[in-house]
């Protein structure tokens, strides 16, 4: 080997020398960038720092429920004084007891008597041989008329009966000033009739009351006979009138 050969080995030699030391410099953060950590390893951080967005929106929920939570104490609290309000939304006992008593407990209604009322008897037309009762109520109440008259007329010693069919569906009450009405059949349309007389005087008995009223019949009296019968009272004189 000639000694040009050895000395450009020589120098090659030194070359790669610095170069090596070179780069084990760089490595040793002398100026060299750091590519970070190989492909396979994964680097987690403690703790995430949380974003300023992230912040808002928890201090606006935050916000939120304490706001909810004093709607709620607030609503929970009787507004008027007058009562608790529980879950239910109901209030206080003492309320329901106050409507219950303040309730309206209707007119009162009282029986029509002799009292209270006045009594006329008139002979009608049509139908024939009929007498038309009325009984006005004169009181400062109303009051019920119950069932039907127990007539008297002269010296009888009875009382006509009543006519079933004609009890109506119900009492009829009458407001002060009003009036009510019942037929009186006198004697039979077709003569049939027996044992008949003249009466020229009326004994007229509510149901219920011991005092009797008289009210005025014509002056020639009225012709009776055994077919005699009594309606109930009506609400009106057509009703009186049908049987």
């Amino acid at each position: 080997m000639s000694a040009r050969t050895t000395r450009t080995r020589v120098l090659a030699a030194a070359a790669l020398a610095v170069a090596t030391l070179t780069l084990t410099a760089c490595n040793n953060g002398e100026g060299v960038r750091d590519e970070g950590a190989s492909a396979g390893t994964t680097s987690q951080p403690s703790s995430t720092p949380t974003s300023g967005s992230q912040k808002n929106k928890e201090t606006t929920t935050d916000a939120g429920q304490a706001g909810s939570s004093s709607n709620s104490d607030s609503n929970s609290k009787p507004k008027d004084g007058k009562g608790t309000q529980n879950s239910s939304g109901s209030t206080g006992s003492s309320d329901a007891s106050k409507s219950s008593d303040s309730q309206d407990p209707g007119p009162t209604r009282t029986p029509c008597t002799a009292a209270n009322t006045r009594m006329t008897a008139t002979v009608v037309a049509r139908p024939l041989n009929h007498l038309l009762l009325t009984v006005t109520n004169t009181g400062s109440k109303n009051c019920n008329v119950i069932g039907y008259p127990a007539v008297r007329f002269g010296e009888a010693q009875s009382v006509p009966p009543v006519m079933e069919e004609s009890q109506p569906q119900a009492v009829v009450t009458l407001a002060p000033g009003e009036s009510g009405y019942a037929g009186v059949r006198l004697s039979a349309a077709d003569g049939s009739g027996s044992n008949g007389y003249t009466a020229k005087s009326l004994s007229l008995y509510l149901k219920d009351s011991a005092a009797a009223s008289k009210p005025s019949l014509p002056a020639k009296g009225v012709y009776v006979d055994d077919s005699i019968a009594v309606t109930y009272w009506q609400q009106t004189m057509a009703d009186a009138l049908t049987w």
